[in-house]
């Protein structure tokens, strides 16, 4: 059965991930990641545009946009070496043509949005959503990428 997930994490570490192909989340963790199956579907939410530990940017730095979607490849997780360290776990993902869509854009007609708390059941960095939210969410993308396929035509 394929599921259907939502990743949080900032723009420019979503970016690494299209640009080399994986998924990684709630900081390399590798138990969310055994969650996620070969032929799940993946969509990320970018809150930020960039990753602070701090507070300090707060509102400053907002996005608040769904920003890469694709399909798990098969394969399982694995480590990577970042250096000093650090060694997350990823998966593969096959990346969509798609363009970073404002939530605002959907947020009335999807279900998880619906739920008072829903921005705290995020925090998680990856939650299960319905096949109505992610069709939703994969028809704004792909349709915010046409105009942008046709001008690279």
């Amino acid at each position: 059965m394929t599921r259907n997930w939502l990743a949080v994490a900032s723009a420019e570490h979503v970016e690494i991930g299209l640009s080399e192909g994986f998924m990684q989340v709630s900081h390399g963790k590798a138990s969310p990641l055994r969650r996620i199956q070969p032929g799940d579907r993946i969509v990320y939410y970018s809150p930020n545009r960039h990753y602070t530990p701090s507070h300090a940017l707060r509102g400053k730095d907002q996005l608040q946009a769904f920003t890469a979607i694709g399909t798990v490849k098969p394969g399982t997780p694995y480590q990577a070496d970042m250096g000093f360290g650090f060694r997350p776990y990823r998966r593969d993902v096959a990346w969509h043509d798609a363009a970073a869509t404002p939530l605002a854009m959907v947020k009335d007609m999807l279900a998880f949005t619906q739920d008072k708390n829903w921005g705290y059941r995020l925090r998680q960095g990856v939650v299960e959503i319905s096949d109505a939210d992610m069709t939703t969410i994969a028809e704004a993308m792909f349709t915010a990428a046409a105009p942008l396929r046709r001008q690279a035509a």
